[in-house]
C-alpha cells in the first residue's frame, strides 16, 4: 500500500545488487516518478560509490547519451526510467536487478520487452494497487 515501504526496500535491493557489482534497472511507468525516484536513491545512496541516473523524455539528448555511455561502461550503477530503458540502444554492462514499479501499467509490448529481459535478471515488482489494501483488510476480519 501506499507509505509502506516499498521504496525503501527497493532502494535495499539495489545495494545489495551494487555490493554484488551488478548494475541495477528501475522502471517506473511515469516521466514524473522517474524523476521522484532519481531523486530519493541519489540521496539514499549519496555516500556510496555508485552512480544513479535516469532516463526519461524530460532529458536532453546530450544527458541521455551521456547516461547511455555511462551504463555501458559500468560507470552508472542505478539507472531509472520510463519504458525509455528497454530500447535497443540501451546497454548494460552487467544487469543484476530490474526493479518494476507500478508493472500493472504497461502495456502489452512492454510486457513482452520485460519477459525477454527478466530471463537472467533477478526481478523486484511493487505495486500500490488496492489489491494488497483488500488483503490486509481481510485479515483483520479474521
Amino acid at each position: 500500500d501506499v507509505g509502506f515501504g516499498k521504496t525503501e526496500v527497493a532502494i535495499r535491493a539495489a545495494s545489495k545488487a551494487l555490493a554484488d557489482n551488478k548494475q541495477v534497472a528501475v522502471l517506473v511507468p511515469t516521466t514524473v516518478l522517474a524523476y521522484q525516484h532519481f531523486q530519493t536513491f541519489s540521496e539514499r545512496l549519496k555516500n556510496l560509490p555508485c552512480k544513479v541516473d535516469y532516463l526519461s523524455r524530460a532529458r536532453t539528448g546530450t544527458q541521455a547519451k551521456n547516461a547511455l555511455k555511462g551504463l555501458k561502461e559500468g560507470e552508472v550503477g542505478i539507472l531509472i526510467g520510463t519504458q525509455r530503458i528497454l530500447g535497443k540502444d540501451v546497454v548494460f554492462k552487467d544487469l543484476g536487478l530490474l526493479i518494476i514499479d507500478e508493472e500493472q501499467k504497461f502495456g502489452v509490448s512492454v510486457k513482452e520487452k520485460l519477459r525477454q529481459l527478466k530471463v537472467n535478471v533477478d526481478t523486484l515488482t511493487m505495486t500500490a494497487t488496492p489489491i494488497p489494501r483488500t488483503l490486509q483488510f481481510t485479515f483483520n476480519f479474521l
